[in-house]
């Protein structure tokens, strides 16, 4: 066997060594989630202010995640960096706050300065630490013991499966805080209006509808010849049929013209209430757009006409129309 191939198993099982280590560091902390992990989340479901997350080195980029995941799920969070605090970010910390202070030594210098001014404002600490008799668990109100038999790192060094253990921990948390707070997927898309979910959840039917020219309507007495050219002007697949009180009375698609035109040969000079699908399927504007894609995959058609309050026509939704808003 080559030296090359020799050294990419080497790289390979080092790999898969590493994996190991860190899966393991995760089982071992599941047994670690008890009483302090519970009095953990009535400490920050109490909060009347925020939870502030700090942490030096790769421990601090750890607490910035898990502040962000706490933000997104319903928990007020800001990650504060640990040095910084001591040259003006302390100003962020009130006494209605909880700090969850990440360090695995719990001995760093920054986090035993910290410790006494956080002591004074009033804030409750909860420490997220590898040593659970240092410095900082003395002074902490809640203690989540993150500790890990090893690390990663071949040389024993770079923080690898401590810093994994620290971060599972904190989704440990925002999960079981959204569950505890009752965090609804409505919730979350109102925090992500931008992402695709947001879109799904929070957009409206009145928000995508087509109004005015795109939405062509015609009285039930027009001929289908004329129909078809206010459906062909309005670069629409149907139009639907209303009374003089603007009224829904049906709709005319290109289905309906296919179903009839072997049986009427005449059809462009029928009128369009002897074709047209009478009392169709309909949605109110103020619907969830999500619900009206549910309906026209749920009944196999493309449009949808859309009502208001009185029952009167505003608006038609097109399956094109969720297309372009990414719903499908």
């Amino acid at each position: 066997m080559s030296y090359e191939l020799i050294e990419r198993h080497m790289l390979l099982q080092e790999a898969k060594k590493v994996i190991q280590i860190e899966a393991q560091a995760i089982k071992d902390l599941s047994l670690r989630v008890n009483a302090n992990f519970l009095k953990a989340i009535d400490l920050i479901v109490k909060c009347k202010g925020r939870v502030i997350i700090t942490g030096m080195g790769k421990a601090g980029i750890i607490g910035h995640k898990i502040a962000a995941t706490l933000s997104s799920t319903g928990t007020p969070s800001i990650w504060m960096h640990s040095a910084e605090a001591v040259h003006g970010d302390l100003g962020q910390v009130t006494r209605n706050d909880i700090l969850i202070i990440i360090s695995n030594s719990g001995e760093t210098e920054e986090t035993k300065r910290l410790i006494p001014l956080i002591k004074k404002i009033g804030s409750k600490i909860i420490a997220m630490t590898g040593n659970i008799k240092s410095t900082l668990v003395k002074h902490s109100d809640v203690v989540l013991d993150v500790s890990v038999k090893k690390e990663g790192c071949p040389l024993g060094l770079a923080p690898m499966a401590s810093t994994t253990a620290a971060l599972v921990m904190g989704d440990a948390l925002a999960a079981c805080l959204i569950v505890r707070k009752k965090f609804k997927k409505e919730d979350f898309a109102f925090f992500h209006p931008g992402g695709s979910l947001g879109k799904k959840l929070l957009l409206k039917v009145d928000d995508l509808m087509r109004t005015g020219t795109h939405n062509p309507k015609v009285r039930e007495n027009v001929l289908v010849k004329d129909v078809l050219l206010t459906i062909s002007r309005a670069r629409c697949g149907s139009a639907c049929v209303v009374n003089q009180r603007g009224e829904l009375l049906g709709i005319f698609t290109d289905g309906d013209l296919r179903r009839h035109i072997e049986t009427e040969p005449q059809i462009l000079r029928c009128k369009v209430k002897d074709v047209m699908t009478k009392n169709p399927t309909t949605i109110s504007k103020d619907k969830l757009a999500v619900e009206a894609l549910r309906i026209l995959q749920d009944k196999k058609i493309d449009e949808l006409p859309v009502l208001d309050k009185k029952n009167k026509l505003v608006g038609l939704l097109d399956v094109q129309d969720l297309l372009k808003a990414g719903l499908v």
